[in-house]
């Protein structure tokens, strides 16, 4: 048996425990979990032996049968009675309950003292508007993924091929942390999957004036060719239809940005323009001046 297939075989065993300690705690046979779930005794009992590929459909089925949550009964590593007990308050828990949990939790503050994100698909123009809104108005500008390089020693593909997609989250995570300890207000380019990573999409937008950098599709993948990225042009329509659907499926996190700016159509100078414009409340802010002020001391 190769080591998938092993574990594989494990969380099929794990999850069989858990429904058989699920239905256990509920008081119900599995006669009564066969009513309730429409399922037969011995598919029950198959399941929680460990025994087939369960479906997810049928699973849920069980699930719903148990009055109990689909996530409750898939094993989960590292889930603790803590973490349980956490995660059911968190469910009833009101908005603001919930933004001060994860103010404690993430160990940061509500006010922003950090400046200026942008957040958006490759080729929104955040690198080349960044830098020039940075010098306009006297900042920082620093972009994410080389100061991970820099902090990591290692290129991007590298931490990649080292460490894969998790590894790379949590040496972004600690890049940003390392950027937010130095106490002055930055101008900060993200790359366009930072989104799908809740933790730290939630930093950022917890501790930066976040700005989504938007235009239309055929712009995106235009200014990437541009910039020498060849890799679009291997399949001009799959890759355009696969652009198209990672917009529509970040769209609902970019649109979390405190501004929106359209650049389509627009010059670098006339975005510039509307980029600074859009900024000026972040810039002006009493949080940001008290924070230039300490780092001048400084």
């Amino acid at each position: 048996m190769s080591d998938v297939e092993a574990s594989e075989a494990h969380f099929l065993r794990t999850l069989g425990e858990r429904v058989r300690t699920m239905r256990g705690l509920r008081g119900m046979s599995r006669k009564v979990l066969s009513s309730a779930s429409g399922l037969s005794e011995r598919y029950i009992a198959q399941l929680e032996a460990g025994q087939g590929n369960v479906s997810i459909v049928l699973l849920r089925r069980v699930a719903a049968a148990m009055a109990a949550h689909l996530e409750d009964i898939i094993p989960a590593a590292g889930t603790s009675p803590d973490s349980l007990v956490i995660r059911d308050l968190l469910r009833n828990a009101t908005p603001q309950q919930i933004a001060k949990a994860k103010e404690i939790l993430s160990g940061q503050g509500s006010s922003r003292q950090a400046g200026i994100a942008l957040i958006g698909l490759r080729g929104a123009g955040k690198s080349t508007l960044g830098r020039v809104v940075a010098d306009k108005i006297g900042w920082t500008f620093v972009e994410l993924n080389k100061e991970i390089e820099r902090q990591s020693d290692l290129s991007v593909a590298e931490i990649l091929a080292l460490y894969g997609q998790e590894g790379f989250r949590r040496k972004e995570q600690e890049a940003l942390a390392g950027l937010l300890a130095r106490g002055e207000p930055i101008v900060l380019a993200t790359g366009g999957g930072i989104v799908s990573e809740p933790v730290t999409f939630d930093l950022i937008l917890s501790s930066f004036f976040t700005v989504w950098l938007r235009a239309k599709p055929e712009e995106h993948m235009g200014r990437v060719r541009r910039q020498g990225d060849l890799r679009p042009m291997a399949d001009s329509r799959s890759a355009m239809e696969d652009l198209r659907t990672i917009l529509l499926s970040r769209e609902p996190l970019y649109a979390r940005a405190d501004v929106e700016v359209d650049t389509s159509g627009l010059t670098v100078e006339r975005a510039a323009a509307r980029l600074q414009e859009a900024v000026a409340p972040a810039v002006n802010s009493d949080e940001i001046v008290s924070l230039q002020r300490t780092a001048a001391i400084r």
